[in-house]
């Protein structure tokens, strides 16, 4: 977008026009002059050279005025303006919990024309949750016997969900041990800002691995301010299970939902039971619009001048009328 940035030094325009004017009533009046001794030697000097006004051709009142007004468009300061919108979010920093134990192989979140594990759903749900949070920090943190950071906070999303995606039940052990993913979590949230530390545990079992219990790795996650929304995955009581031949056999697994409910409502979070994709899918949504990333839009102009091509110009033009005014002057002294 083109324009000016002192629009108002337009006004200066018919200045010379209103001189000219009053100049001429001036003239009219009688003046005062001075005799020079040696007037007719002056004149001679300087023939053919004068800056009186009727001494002035059309040409040079022409590039006089066009002179004026370039100076006038220069100080109006002519500009290109370019705007641009930026987004400051003040995002959360958001540590994912993810039971890979050897009980996420289970097929319970198998449809009739597909069979799904529980992690493959898992992956499935949080990776698309992971994609939609730009400006947030997110880490992920792995668990079985043991818990891994598996990725620390960051904002490349599309790490965090490749990443993920490549886990496999059991490449942490075959049990689980949520206090030891609290205590990980913890320890990777508490020195980012208050107010942003969230913990979102996924689990589909019993805490039998640890070595701190959950309930005190929860009591130091509400010492620190973190929020963490606890989620179980997965039917109680015996669920599909693929077997070493090939096949699948029904195995008895449980959810500990009294301890994932105490951890949600010690710290301000929210426990939540998915048995299905669909609601993992919807538990999640629910934890987006709760934990909202809050943005501050602002606009900045970027402006280019180009007062200097019109001030160019005219300092050019001003030269050349000069020189030319100059030129009679020594043709006279020449001869």
């Amino acid at each position: 977008m083109f324009d000016f940035h002192a629009p108002w030094f337009a006004l200066l325009l018919p200045l010379p026009f209103f001189i000219r004017v009053f100049g001429k009533r001036k003239q009219d009046q009688e003046s005062l002059e001075l005799r020079f001794p040696a007037l007719q030697r002056l004149e001679e000097a300087f023939t053919g050279f004068s800056l009186r006004t009727k001494s002035l051709n059309s040409l040079f009142l022409t590039i006089l005025t066009l002179i004026w007004t370039l100076l006038i468009i220069a100080l109006m300061q002519p500009e290109k303006v370019s705007q641009f919108k930026q987004i400051k979010q003040a995002g959360h920093d958001i540590v994912l919990a993810v039971d890979i134990s050897a009980s996420m192989q289970a097929v319970d979140f198998s449809t009739s024309s597909k069979v799904v594990s529980r992690l493959d759903a898992t992956k499935a749900v949080v990776s698309q949750f992971v994609l939609g949070r730009q400006g947030d920090r997110v880490g992920l943190i792995t668990f079985g016997e043991h818990a891994y950071l598996h990725v620390p906070l960051t904002l490349d999303m599309l790490s965090v969900s490749q990443m993920l995606n490549q886990t496999m039940s059991g490449m942490a052990g075959t049990t689980t041990a949520i206090g030891d993913a609290i205590g990980l979590s913890v320890r990777t949230l508490r020195e980012r800002p208050e107010g942003s530390r969230v913990l979102i545990l996924l689990t589909d079992g019993e805490d039998n691995a640890s070595s701190i219990p959950p309930s005190e790795a929860a009591e130091l996650a509400k010492q620190y301010g973190i929020r963490i929304y606890t989620i179980g995955v997965g039917q109680n009581g015996l669920v599909p299970f693929p077997t070493q031949s090939g096949g699948y056999g029904m195995v008895q697994v449980s959810i500990d939902e009294k301890l994932l409910q105490q951890i949600a409502d010690l710290t301000g979070g929210q426990y939540f039971l998915a048995t299905n994709q669909n609601m993992l899918a919807s538990i999640y949504n629910k934890i987006d619009a709760l934990e909202k990333t809050e943005s501050d839009e602002s606009l900045f102009l970027i402006r280019d001048p180009y007062y200097y091509y019109p001030l160019g110009l005219a300092m050019l033009l001003l030269l050349m009328f000069s020189l030319y005014q100059l030129l009679p002057r020594r043709a006279a002294h020449g001869s």
